[in-house]
């Protein structure tokens, strides 16, 4: 958990200093304040682009000196940081605890979900973005499933490149490609069915009170010889100038259970139902099984709740970890216990309020 947030130059926040409770943080104020800019400096401290998947320089302060900082202590005393330097405004800089780290070790000591209003789509979206979704997933379960993903990206990228040479690519090259994809796209694969598992049996045994129960499948890759596979379709790859098989392909397949309908064609109000059903037993899960419980970061959530449901979430989430939620009235956050951190938040400024 966090007990200290710092933002330098970031987006709207020139500088900002936020020390939250262990529990639930609300944070509220006018739409364009600054709320999901907090959110967004949160997911940074985790592989990726954060949860708008922004570019870097996008991220800098408009009129600041061209670069940002986000850091973090957590309880025990660990340190957190993140951000770019100005001339520099593509290249992430990573520190824990004073010393220069790749993103990827971030996951070793946050695991950090988040449920934004532009994921309500995620169902009517590519399979691409729920595989996104499933990898976050799984790597708040499973630290080192972002080194797998990196590495198999890196050497699909650089088996298309080579497929796509006028040249004749060196076949022993190919080969030594394909089984490093074979080797961490069968970690990839394996790390996303055991979640997908595990989150299936903890939807399965838990109340799902007034949210829709989902069922849980991944689909679009069987597994199978993935470096024979590879080696028997570099014409039929090269010719479409992408990799046709392997772990990259796969989709989550969301189902309403009750309804037997693909999440897909179910209503706005349920597909946003079935995911935070989805992120529920996530929490759940990852309190149960890893040694530190989730950092939650969950926009707008309680907005389009009813009493009944915005009560009940807030009961799900209550000792599940550190929970951060915003929303424009401190009306939608009445149900929350007297220990929750309330911050407001306007033009780029947080108070209590």
């Amino acid at each position: 958990m966090l007990v200290r947030l710092a933002l330098s130059d970031f987006r709207n926040h020139a500088d900002a200093v936020i020390e939250p409770g262990p529990g639930f943080v609300a944070l509220t104020g006018e739409n364009g304040a600054g709320k999901t800019n907090v959110l967004e400096a949160v997911s940074l401290l985790a592989p990726g682009r954060g949860l708008r998947r922004a570019t870097f320089p996008a991220m800098a302060r408009q009129g600041g000196p061209g670069g940002f900082g986000v850091a973090a202590t957590l309880i025990g005393d660990a340190t957190l940081g993140t951000g770019v330097q100005p001339g520099a405004p593509e290249r992430r800089l990573v520190r824990v605890n004073g010393a220069a780290a790749p993103a990827t070790a971030l996951a070793e000591w946050l695991a950090v979900l988040w449920l934004t209003p532009a994921m309500d789509r995620l169902f009517a979206e590519p399979a691409s973005e729920r595989r996104r979704f499933l990898d976050r997933l799984t790597l708040a379960l499973e630290p080192g499933h972002a080194g797998h993903a990196t590495r198999y990206e890196t050497a699909m990228r650089e088996r298309n490149r080579l497929l796509a040479d006028e040249a004749p690519a060196d076949p022993q090259w190919l080969a030594a490609l394909e089984a490093r994809m074979a080797e961490h796209g069968a970690a990839v694969d394996a790390a996303r069915r055991r979640t997908v598992a595990a989150l299936s049996a903890i939807v399965e045994s838990a109340d799902p009170g007034p949210f829709a129960r989902p069922t849980l499948a991944l689909d679009g890759w069987a597994g199978g010889d993935l470096s024979r596979d590879l080696a028997q379709g570099r014409g039929r790859d090269a010719a479409a100038g992408r990799t046709l098989v392997g772990p990259h392909r796969a989709d989550l397949i969301v189902t309403h259970r009750d309804k037997d309908q693909p999440a897909a064609l179910c209503s706005t109000g349920e597909q946003k139902a079935l995911l935070l059903s989805i992120v529920l037993a996530h929490a759940d899960l990852v309190a149960a099984t890893m040694p530190h419980p989730p950092v939650l970061l969950l926009d707008e959530v309680a907005a389009h709740l009813d009493p009944l449901r915005r009560a009940a979430l807030f009961e799900r989430l209550a000792g599940k970890g550190q929970v951060w939620m915003t929303g424009t009235e401190e009306a939608l956050f009445a149900e929350l216990p007297a220990d929750a951190t309330r911050l407001h938040v306007e033009h780029g400024h947080i108070t209590a309020p």
